[in-house]
């Protein structure tokens, strides 16, 4: 029979869920390990990272978003990332609405928007991190997970956080990893981080609490390298037939599609 939408099966198995969540949570605490084992495990992810010189991996992105009406949409793209630090790197992301490439290479800044046809550049020098705080600031352009790019990635992720939790272990990717989740006033966020000798992170999850409805914004990795298991770039940007503009023609190349103009 179905109520409002939706079987009595399906109600049934969505209460048994949650039931199950409700008691795994609430009657085991002792079953997670001590903030101070999270801290360890995300400190560990941060040197790891700090202390390779190339890495690429592909993802998968969602960004979650509920509109005034309550209806949730999930908007999904894929791309590549591939840095050489200190100062280049190659970003790419396709979605439904998007089809975009950033390239760095140490001297100058190539962003194509390839579903605009447009492209611009910049002359810049400076590190990796440095390029991502002008980007985020001057130009309104993230890249993916861009925290993780940074070189102290822990300093970074833990700054005003008020809450650590260590949730145990998770599978992605079929990789084992150790699952985290931390909060701060802002955000809640959460990590699961490869074990063993390469503790790359695998997924990056995090929920906005200061915005309505609380978008979030996930990212899967998949595909990570490091070292010489890095393919060989040479950071050259090809604009193919797009058009040559300023990046304040760019603005606006990640944003959602106009059916979500009143998505929160």
């Amino acid at each position: 029979m179905m109520d409002g939408g939706t079987s009595g099966w399906a109600r049934r198995g969505l209460v048994g869920l949650a039931v199950v969540a409700a008691v795994g949570f609430g009657a085991s605490p002792g079953a997670m390990a001590d903030e101070g084992h999270a801290r360890d495990i995300l400190k560990s992810m941060s040197d790891y990272l700090a202390g390779q010189t190339a890495i690429s991996f592909s993802y998968d992105s969602d960004l979650v978003v509920v509109t005034t009406d309550l209806q949730k949409l999930i908007f999904a793209s894929s791309g590549t990332v591939a840095i050489n630090r200190p100062d280049k790197m190659r970003v790419t992301r396709v979605g439904g609405f998007a089809d975009v490439a950033m390239v760095y290479d140490g001297k100058q800044l190539s962003v194509l928007g390839k579903h605009l046809d447009r492209y611009a550049q910049v002359e810049m020098t400076g590190t990796i991190d440095e390029l991502i705080d002008h980007m985020r600031i001057n130009a309104g352009v993230v890249a993916p997970a861009a925290d993780l790019l940074l070189p102290d990635v822990y300093t970074a992720l833990m700054d005003s956080v008020t809450d650590v939790k260590d949730l145990g272990s998770g599978v992605i990717g079929g990789v084992e990893c150790d699952h985290l989740a931390f909060r701060t006033d802002a955000v809640d966020w959460e990590i699961w981080v490869a074990m063993g000798e390469a503790p790359y992170p695998c997924r990056y999850v995090v929920t906005s609490k200061m915005v309505a409805m609380a978008p979030e914004y996930r990212i899967q990795i998949s595909d990570w390298k490091t070292g010489d298991a890095v393919a060989a770039d040479d950071f050259a940007f090809d604009p193919g037939t797009a058009t040559k503009g300023t990046l304040a023609d760019l603005t606006n190349i990640d944003e959602l599609p106009d059916l979500t103009g009143d998505a929160q």
